[in-house]
């Protein structure tokens, strides 16, 4: 699709491809690539779910600091939003969206992976905020997503201190939420995670995702508020009126995505 970010569509999974080696090191032109990428798969009724995977060797090292280091105030803070949003726009894919995490997840690569719903890890990856060592913190998401992930103390235990986890870490406390033996099994085992949601009632997915994402904004009584009105809205789609005479009818719904 783009020069940096490759697009594929197999069998109801849509993969975000990242191509920029050695390192997938996000520089300007693909973080505009991940928001045209996730503009892409949110407008293709074909795409039931996504996959953000940069190879067996590394999902991505960071941002590009080459492109950073000669930035002003004046320029970052003309680009900041910018960046931010890039990665916003992964997050609110409507649909189901796993990270294929292998080698490292640093930086802005680790503020891509936690855009996704799930993170699935190859024993030998590396996650990690380093901002801090370069006299600056993470700026695409960072601090907020880690946070509500993995609690704010474990946050900031991470971005204050600069450190890398590995992936049995990673998983206790909350940062993935799959680790499998090597590289060569990670996109596989992506697949598997979201293939359920493949044949799923896409409208109740899509609803799931944003009344969570949403909520988290938000206070209980207006999260509940919320909640109530994509409830109700299900109640207009085939696919309610299918999966309750599925069960009526005590047989397996067969979902369209209308």
């Amino acid at each position: 699709m783009g020069e940096f970010v490759q697009l594929s569509v197999a069998a109801g999974i849509g993969t975000l491809k990242l191509e920029r080696p050695p390192m997938n090191a996000l520089n300007i032109a693909i973080q505009e690539e991940l928001r045209v990428a996730a503009a892409a798969f949110t407008a293709d009724d074909a795409v039931r779910a996504v996959i953000v995977y940069g190879g067996e060797k590394v999902f991505a090292a960071g941002a590009d600091i080459k492109e950073m280091a000669d930035m002003s105030y004046v320029d970052m803070s003309a680009r900041a939003g910018a960046l931010s949003s890039a990665f916003d726009a992964v997050a609110r894919i409507p649909k189901p969206v796993v990270a294929a995490i292998t080698g490292y997840a640093l930086g802005g690569g680790c503020e891509l992976a936690l855009a996704c719903d799930w993170r699935v890890a190859a024993a030998d990856a590396k996650l990690g905020q380093p901002e801090i060592n370069l006299g600056i913190i993470p700026g695409a998401g960072g601090t907020q997503r880690l946070a509500r992930l993995i609690g704010p103390a474990r946050a900031k235990d991470l971005i204050m201190s600069g450190r890398f986890v590995g992936a049995d870490e990673a998983l206790a406390m909350g940062l993935v939420d799959k680790v499998v033996a090597n590289a060569a099994e990670v996109y596989d085992a992506a697949v598997a995670l979201v293939k359920p949601y493949l044949t799923g009632p896409a409208a109740a997915l899509r609803a799931a995702k944003v009344a969570i994402d949403g909520g988290l904004e938000m206070d209980i009584t207006s999260g509940l508020a919320w909640e109530s009105q994509l409830f109700a809205a299900l109640f207009a789609t085939d696919d309610k009126r299918e999966g309750m005479a599925a069960f009526v009818e005590k047989r397996k719904p067969n979902f369209t995505g209308r």
